[in-house]
This record gives C-alpha cells, structure tokens and sequence, in this order.
C-alpha cells in the first residue's frame, strides 16, 4: 500500500509540473516531428515573427523570457524526480537481480548475449567506479532514459502537459524500472520520429542503428516506420491483412524465422512465455480505444501528416497484439509501435482545438482520455507487484543496508 501511495504522489507531482509547460503549437513544424519555438521559447505563429510595433515586442521579450524560465523550472524538476525515484531503487523491477548478474559477467569477461554497446558501457562504468558499482549504471541509463522521453515530448508533441500526463498515467515511465536497455532505446525510437517525418531518413536509420547496439529489437521500427510513412493504397492494405492472417495460422513456420534473426531466445524460458490472445488483451484495448478515438476525430488525423503517421502505427499496433500474441514478449515490439500515442492523442485534440465548431467534441474526447488513463493507472498500481512487472514494493538502497549481488543479499 505504501508503494502505491508513493506512486500516486508521484505521479500527482509531475503531472502537476507539467501542466505549468507551455508548448502547443499547430503550425508546419509540427508536421516536420518537431514544435516551433522562438529564442525565448515561446510558441511562435507566422503572424508573430513578422508583426508587433516596439513596445509590444518589448513586453513580449520580457513575457517570453519568464515563460521561458517557468518551463526549463518545471523540466528540471521532471527530469530530477524521475531520474531520482529511478536511480535510487535496489530490487526493483522483475529482471533487477538478473541484470546485476550480467553486469558482473560483462566485467570479467564472462558469456553474455547483451549487445556490444551496452556491454562497452558498463565497462566503462565499472572501470571509472573503480568496482562493479551497478548502482552506477542503473543511474546513467535512468538518466539518460528520463532525458530522452522529456526530451522527445517537449519538441515533438502540441501538448506537452498532456503528453506528460498519458506517460505517467500509462504506467509508462514505471515500466523504465525493467528491462533498462530496452526503454533506453524505446525513448530513443520516439526521438527518432521526428526524422522520419522530416523525410531525414539517413539520420532516422543511423540512430536506430546506433540504438541497436544497446537493444537490437529496435531494427524491426526501419521497415515498420516507414511502411506506416508511406501512403497506403487498397491492395496493399489487402497484402497486410494477409499477411497478418498468416501469423496465427502458420506460427510455428514464423517461429522459426524469428529465432534464426534472434537465436539467443533459442532454448530458453522466454518461448514457454507466449502471450496469447489473454496476455495482449491491455494492449489490443488500448489500440482499439485509440482506434476509436482516431475514427471520432478522423478529420483532425487525415488532415495532419504526423497524426495520419502516428495513426498507422496504431494500426500495425493491433494487428501485432492480435495476430502475433504468440510471439515470446511480444510487448517489446508492440511498444515501438504504440508509445506515439504519446503524441497522436494531443496532436488530434488540439486540431480540433483550432478548427472551428470542434470545441465540444474535445472536451468529450479530452474527459474520455483523462478518465480512461487514470482507471488505467489504477490497473497498473494494483497489478504491480505481479511476475512480469515487479514495480512493486518499492526499494530504495539509501534507507537499507543491504545490497543486491550476483544474486543474493549482501547485509
């Protein structure tokens, strides 16, 4: 109950922080992956840069500048209380102890089957620490995963504090506590939508790549993220669908391919781990409400580049959590394809914001979101403590004596 209530006011805070971000902006940066803003961080319209007599863009200036304050004020506080919550847990998260363990291999030179770039950095860790300091390495990469969300949010979405609020209410950000590597590279996917959409596709491909040596089930987001770039046609569509339908039915042939491109789940627990059509039941819910939600605002989504992108992924979403459930872990590739709900439901919400006659509808579509994430959390908190998540009970080292290594508690 503590670790609930600690979570609560957790998210309570930040959100609360967030909400005093200002970045909404629905100009053609936007459909470019990225908001505009002036110097003084101030969301920007054509009208503004080229219009205003002295005295106005005196006081503007001053305006600017203190909303600039406000915001990088509320940013820093985001990224100190989620860096800290993250960097200062022992045993928390379901792979923690196992993660340790690998450290500990990495470091004298034992078998692991980490990529070669996480591999090097905790080397590089646990030489300057002068020992395996995996204290240390969980906090770089909760630093460094803090940094990117924040990051990708605050530039690429017309809604920072809602954006803010679907990461903390989609138990989003608690997730980060497991599997380190892989939310590292989840956070660096959604700052590389922004080249994708820019058409920057040699930038997009060398971050994914450069993302590969940390967690390679990010090369799959190349062919996926472009597909969904590109426009869909009807008999492709039809091709897709195929496809898709080919999954359940020949799984043990599409087995086989995915082990020959991932040979290290070959043998191992991960394949009795399958998640049928029960265990992707959240995630077909919350492609299907998304689903839903594009539909009722599908004018806002067609009309945008970005949200039609965004809005593809969502697709591709639910024919992974539908027709491939029986794929090991199959949320480690869902989640590439529907963490931009971060950014579709804002991108959407404040379209209708600025179209005419629209109001009413998003204030209906904006209460649904809100209630909906919230009755999520509620899930999320309650199921915490389950195998597979482990977020719960929360630990921290700085008000326990013991450490975990190699395994076991050292008092």
């Amino acid at each position: 109950m503590m670790g609930i209530l600690l979570y609560g006011c957790i998210g309570i805070l930040t959100v609360g922080a967030a909400w005093l971000v200002k970045t909404e902006y629905g100009g053609p940066g936007r459909e470019n992956g990225m908001t505009v803003r002036n110097a003084a961080g101030r969301n920007m319209t054509a009208g503004n840069a080229a219009g205003g007599n002295m005295a106005g863009r005196s006081t503007a200036g001053r305006n600017m500048t203190r909303r600039r304050a406000l915001n990088v004020s509320a940013l820093l506080l985001l990224f100190a209380v989620l860096t800290g919550l993250a960097a200062l847990r022992i045993d928390v998260g379901n792979d923690y102890g196992n993660y340790v363990n690998t450290f500990h291999e990495i470091f004298v030179g034992g078998y692991v089957v980490t990529e070669p770039g996480f591999n090097l950095l905790v080397r590089i860790l646990y030489t300057l620490s002068g020992g395996e300091n995996y204290l240390l390495v969980f906090g770089v990469f909760a630093a460094a995963t803090a940094f990117l969300f924040l990051k990708a949010m605050y530039d690429q979405s017309l809604d920072f504090s809602l954006s803010f609020t679907l990461f903390m209410l989609l138990g989003l950000y608690f997730r980060t506590f497991n599997t380190v590597r892989y939310y590292f590279v989840l956070a660096v996917t959604l700052y590389s939508l922004r080249y994708v959409l820019k058409r920057e596709y040699g930038k997009f491909v060398l971050m994914i790549l450069g993302a590969a040596l940390f967690h390679k089930s990010v090369l799959v987001v190349i062919p996926l993220y472009l597909i969904a770039l590109l426009p869909w046609k009807k008999w492709q569509v039809a091709v897709g669908a195929v496809f898709a339908a080919s999954l359940p039915l020949f799984q043990d042939f599409w087995m086989e391919i995915l082990l020959k491109l991932y040979p290290s789940y070959q043998n191992t627990v991960y394949l009795e781990q399958g998640t049928g059509l029960e265990g992707s039941l959240m995630g077909i819910l919350r492609c299907a409400a998304v689903l839903i939600f594009c539909l009722a605002g599908w004018k806002d989504v067609k009309e945008s580049p970005a949200n039609l992108f965004y809005f593809r992924l969502n697709l591709l979403g639910l024919a992974l959590y539908s027709c491939a459930s029986f794929i090991p872990l199959v949320s480690r590739l869902g989640y590439y394809l529907i963490t931009p709900h971060l950014l579709l439901v804002p991108g959407v919400l404040c379209a209708m914001k600025k179209r005419e006659g629209g109001s009413a509808k998003r204030r209906l579509l904006y209460g649904a979101v809100i209630l909906l994430s919230l009755l999520y959390f509620g899930v999320f908190l309650l199921t915490a403590d389950q195998v597979g998540v482990r977020v719960l009970p929360y630990h921290t080292w700085v008000f326990t004596e013991r450490e975990w290594l190699n395994g076991s508690y050292i008092f």
